[in-house]
């Protein structure tokens, strides 16, 4: 595999000061270039945390969700055990309703036939 080199940085400029006057501006991109690693380094620090943070909250969210799934089904259960008893409950009274409404029904008619004879209208 080839590697390319890259090309060496000078601190100075061959139009610039002297060497022994270049000292104090060397410093200061030297400064400016720590302070912006620091930076980075704390930005850094504080997207890690951030990410541990999101995480533990997404770890948290999964946990719920999956307490909230479980109990969904244990009630989707009783409800599925509770349906038949709660049809067969519901059919027999409509059944034993419907035979009462029947019975009302004939004796109202039975009533009718019985009792309706001819009326005078003096």
């Amino acid at each position: 595999m080839m590697c390319e080199v890259m090309p060496t940085i000078t601190e100075g400029d061959s139009g610039g000061p002297p060497r022994g006057g270049g000292a104090q501006n060397g410093s200061d991109p030297e400064a400016n270039f720590e302070q912006l690693m620091v930076n980075m380094l704390d930005e850094r620090d504080k997207l890690l945390e951030s990410l541990r943070e999101t995480q533990e909250t997404l770890i948290q969210s999964q946990t719920k969700l999956q307490g909230a799934l479980h109990e969904r089904d244990v009630l989707q259960r009783q409800i599925y055990a509770a349906l038949p008893q709660v049809r067969e409950n519901t059919t027999h009274t409509y059944i034993q309703t419907d035979r009462e409404t029947d019975r009302q029904t004939e004796r109202q008619t039975e009533r009718a036939h019985c009792c309706s004879g001819p009326v005078s209208l003096q």
